[in-house]
């Protein structure tokens, strides 16, 4: 037996969960699908399990895309604040942290009861644990009122259960966390229905160093300091930690996702301090005091026993040359690393890249060529900053599909 629903969605994750939310409260008839056992598993995993659910500043700068401006619309009709007036109105505690990432106060978990909650009060249904077979398109026979003869649909199967429905949405998300869920059907369908994919690569992820530096460098394992991390076109200043695996910490994960294999990183390990003009200044003054020592009070001194040039470091700071003050500045300020790669999608909070906006509608998230078929969320080519970005675009791309589905 066939079963005849308005809209199904296909992942309840964080951008399914607010489209199904919104087209229920259109008093459509919508299902939503998902492989795993229940709803919502990374807005669960999000900031530490206190998810970080949006941010104070968002921008179309803050995203990847090779479409910049695909993401404009949809941030601004349901915006940051639009999303933190509903987590007031839920009575959900948050605070703010660095950066303006807001965070819940007590557990992610009241995110996804939220959600659910909104889902329930709309009449949405779940079919959780359930594997999609195939997914086909076909022309409506007129059998009742509520179908339109011509019209065309979609037809799922999914289990044992076979369903047509007028509006077909991809929630589907990337492939980062693949132990969370996540796999590469969105991709696949829309390959299926014609849609080009921009190819997918971990983002928001932790580097692997080549074994030279690897082994080098093991001495720093634990060891987290602020720097700025630049690439050729970009730059962030923020944490980076040292691990026994190779490179991570916030600054580290953002340039992750503009990385390409065989580029270089410059690392500025005192983005807040000149270098030069310090040892200048101690040169000129005619300071006894060694260089490590000065550089120890600035930096841990594993980490400065590891930059130092040699033979260096016991030189009085009244007696180091101009030559030397330039090494010492450049190994501290410009230090070149060229990762070996990345911890890959098992450890990525991300995917970078996906569907091709170039075919999908900013306004509506319907593919242009395929009537009734819509992405939202992560499973297309629109990727954020470490921050709440990510999640902000769940929510927008998911209320603006939520609209038209």
């Amino acid at each position: 037996m066939v079963e005849n629903w308005d809209t199904v969605i296909i992942g309840a994750g964080a951008s399914g969960l607010v489209c199904a939310a919104e087209a229920g409260q259109r008093q459509r008839q919508v299902l939503v699908l998902d492989h795993n056992k229940r709803p919502g598993q990374k807005i669960l995993m999000s900031g530490g399990g206190r998810c970080n659910f949006t941010n104070r500043e968002v921008s179309a700068e803050q995203f990847i895309s090779r479409n910049p401006h695909f993401c404009k619309s949809a941030l601004k009709r349901f915006s940051a604040r639009n999303f933190l007036d509903w987590i007031r109105s839920a009575g959900i505690r948050y605070e703010e942290r660095d950066h303006g990432q807001l965070f819940c106060r007590d557990k992610a978990s009241q995110i996804l009861d939220m959600l659910m909650d909104a889902c329930q009060k709309t009449g949405v249904t779940f079919a959780m644990n359930t594997e999609i077979n195939q997914v086909s398109r076909h022309k409506a026979v007129a059998k009742n009122s509520e179908t339109t003869k011509g019209q065309p649909r979609f037809r799922i199967r999914a289990g044992r259960r076979v369903l047509d429905t007028e509006s077909l949405v991809i929630a589907t998300g990337g492939i980062s966390i693949p132990g969370a869920g996540a796999s590469p059907l969105g991709y696949r369908l829309a390959e299926q229905f014609g849609l080009s994919v921009v190819p997918p690569r971990p983002g928001l992820v932790p580097f692997t160093l080549q074994p030279g530096d690897k082994k080098s460098l093991q001495v720093l394992a634990g060891i987290a300091v602020k720097a700025k991390v630049s690439l050729p076109d970009i730059s962030f200043t923020e944490n980076i930690l040292f691990t026994h695996r190779g490179l991570s910490g916030p600054v580290i994960l953002q340039v992750s996702s503009y990385w390409q294999p065989g580029q270089a990183i410059t690392i500025d390990l005192l983005p807040d301090t000149d270098l030069a003009a310090t040892l200048e200044e101690a040169r000129a003054a005619g300071v006894k005091k060694q260089v490590k020592s000065l550089l120890s009070d600035l930096l841990p001194k594993r980490l400065v026993t590891t930059r130092l040039p040699r033979k260096t470091g016991t030189i009085p700071l009244g007696s180091i040359s101009r030559e030397q003050i330039a090494r010492v500045s450049s190994a501290f300020h410009q230090w070149e690393i060229k990762p070996g790669g990345t911890e890959g999608n098992r450890t990525a909070e991300v995917t970078v890249g996906g569907v091709d906006t170039a075919r999908i509608s900013s306004k509506t998230f319907e593919a242009r060529d395929v009537t009734g078929l819509f992405f939202i969320g992560e499973v297309l080519d629109v990727t954020g900053w470490l921050g709440g970005f990510n999640l902000q675009w769940a929510w927008s791309s998911g209320w603006c599909a939520g609209q038209y589905v």
